[in-house]
């Protein structure tokens, strides 16, 4: 979608619009037509009952034939089955549709989100996208369940009954219609007063769901400060707002339908007038006022309708204006032009890497790496180490690719990870981060990452080789164990055994542990120092620590200060250097009660 289409999004009228949400018919444009050739028949049938019920009147009451009176009374039943009939196809067609747009809709806005690099998720609430996949395409299914075919079935419906009056008396009908040119002006008033009213609409929702996610999530924040009063007095002006926008599409709503009565009344009234008069002279019968009679109703119904086709269309397109800019959007990691694999023999090469997320007010980037430079061999064990802020996690993240740096180049056995195909680069790296987060699910889901190739014994090996046994066999049903939203049924030690097992199965070429024992008790890292070795034996690892005593086994320690590579080597040669890694290690030490010598 365009940016032009989407500046145009909130016109109803537009076709471009139009054309664009109408395109996600793609597999079910047949069932589509369909349906629209159903509605075309439902709006064509509207003048026949009016006609019949006139023949009654006219013909068999006039004349006292009951039993001529009865076929028209079966004719009218007839009519009206077929017509129930049809509508119950149209609506049944018509939502299935719907929601079958709205299924592939929602999964390929999913996919498409899923590649974006997580600068992005780190920019936008999580409540807003929450929005975007679900209400926001409801209101995009709604268009065809209940809205653009629906609409037009109305107006073919005006034409029909339009046409049949002319063609009984047109100078009865340009009396009826007087009213007409009042209300297209109140309807025209109305559409761009609810215009703006659902754009506000939608926009209070994505707030509150923004709200409401980032607040329940961080719920333990809230009452830990006593924040629960405060919290609710924002919320509630939120709310409030929320509750201000749909008023002002209600009193809309509230104006316009008694316009429409009014102005139908009006038409009634100048028709019983004239008509009732005609009758008396003889120009007209009192079938033909009846059958005019409902027809004016049958008139206005439609147009009724259609202000809650207005409503369901205007929905639909602000939000189809929402979901196709997140579509528009490109903020994924672009895929190689000419794609390269490496050896995977585990060589890791820094290169002069300068690094910054934010850039600043001036324009500059704030670097959060300058210049970092360094090698890890084949199967070494190189530890990060260095004060908070000093781009230890970010060296982890960007050999994944979850952020681009900005200078220099990082290498793979030779290979510029720029070329590799992302798939591919995650899949050959296994990562256990300090905060562990699981699905809400069962454990062998959260394990597995719902890969079937895995088998039971598989996991099995993996939690043994981790130390996970001692508290997965206790759990109440095993690996089915539902380890709920973040795992919270599990202790802080648990989760962090089970990213352990997870990396384990993924059986990955390139580890990286950032701060994976800092959050676990003493009796776990014991634990986890032994499955680390395993994990580690033959394969490239990458360390990041806070707890440098879980470090000092490493083949290398590479010690980052302010983004600067400072110092690098063993653990016993940093400490006779008497440096930066030097002062770390005797204030950690120090802290614990130790003897730093």
């Amino acid at each position: 979608m365009s940016e032009t289409t989407s500046a145009k999004a909130g016109n109803i009228f537009d076709l471009e619009t139009v054309k664009v949400i109408l395109s996600q018919v793609g597999p079910y444009r047949r069932r589509f037509v369909w349906t629209g050739c159903l509605v075309v028949l439902l709006s064509s049938l509207v003048w026949i009952r009016p006609a019949l019920i006139r023949k009654a009147v006219d013909v068999h009451i006039a004349a006292g034939d009951l039993e001529g009176l009865f076929r028209v009374f079966m004719q009218v039943v007839a009519v009206l089955l077929v017509e129930a009939l049809v509508q119950y196809r149209v609506t049944y067609l018509a939502n299935w549709v719907a929601q079958s747009v709205s299924l592939d809709l929602r999964a390929k806005l999913y996919r498409h989100v899923s590649r974006f690099r997580l600068k992005y998720f780190d920019q936008t609430p999580v409540g807003a996208l929450v929005t975007r996949h679900v209400s926001d395409i409801d209101g995009v299914a709604g268009v065809f369940s209940n809205g653009i075919l629906n609409a037009v079935g109305d107006l073919l419906a005006l034409f029909v009954v339009i046409g049949a009056m002319l063609y009984i008396d047109w100078s009865l009908t340009l009396v009826v219609l007087l009213p007409i040119p009042v209300l297209l002006m109140a309807t025209r008033v109305f559409q761009k007063h609810i215009k703006g009213a659902f754009v506000d609409v939608r926009n209070q929702v994505a707030k509150i769901n923004e709200f409401v996610q980032e607040h329940v999530t961080g719920m333990h924040i809230v009452q830990a400060f006593n924040r629960e009063h405060v919290e609710a007095e924002a919320f509630s002006e939120i709310n409030a707002a929320h509750r201000e926008a749909n008023i002002r599409s209600i009193w809309a709503f509230s104006v316009f339908f008694p316009v429409v009565e009014m102005l139908s009344a009006t038409s009634v009234g100048l028709l019983l007038w004239l008509g009732i008069g005609h009758v008396v002279q003889g120009g007209l019968t009192l079938g033909v006022v009846l059958q005019f009679i409902l027809y004016v109703f049958m008139l206005y119904r439609p147009i009724r309708q259609l202000a809650d086709r207005f409503n369901v269309l205007q929905m639909g397109i602000v939000n189809a204006d929402r979901v196709f800019k997140l579509l528009d959007r490109d903020d994924s990691i672009p895929e190689p032009e000419r794609p390269e694999s490496p050896s995977w023999k585990g060589e890791i090469a820094f290169e002069d890497v300068w690094f910054a997320y934010v850039v600043k007010e001036d324009g500059t980037p704030d670097w959060v790496l300058r210049g970092v430079s360094f090698v890890v061999k084949p199967g070494e064990r190189v530890a990060f180490v260095g004060a908070t802020g000093a781009g230890k996690s970010s060296i982890v993240n960007l050999i994944s690719r979850f952020y681009e740096f900005q200078k220099g180049r990082i290498t793979i056995d030779g290979v510029d990870i720029r070329n590799i195909p992302v798939d591919e680069l995650r899949s050959q790296i296994g990562v256990v981060l300090q905060d562990v987060f699981l699905f809400s699910g069962s454990l062998r889901e959260n394990v597995t990452l719902h890969y079937d190739n895995i088998t039971d014994d598989a996991i099995w090996e993996a939690i043994r080789m981790v130390g996970a046994e001692r508290f997965v066999e206790r759990l109440p049903n095993g690996l089915e164990h539902d380890v709920r939203e973040r795992g919270a049924t599990l202790s802080v030690g648990q989760r962090q055994l089970i990213a352990f097992v997870r990396a384990y199965l993924s059986n990955p070429h390139i580890l990286i542990l950032d701060e994976a024992t800092s959050s676990i008790d003493s009796e776990s890292e014991q634990w986890i120092q032994r499955a680390t070795e395993i994990l580690t034996d033959g394969r490239t690892s990458l360390l990041v620590a806070h707890r440098l005593n879980t470090v000092r086994d490493a083949d290398r320690i590479v010690v980052l200060h302010q983004g600067v590579l400072a110092e690098q080597g063993t653990h016993d040669e940093l400490v006779a250097q008497g440096n930066i890694y030097h002062d770390l290690f005797e204030k950690q030490f120090l802290a614990l009660g130790g003897d730093a010598s």
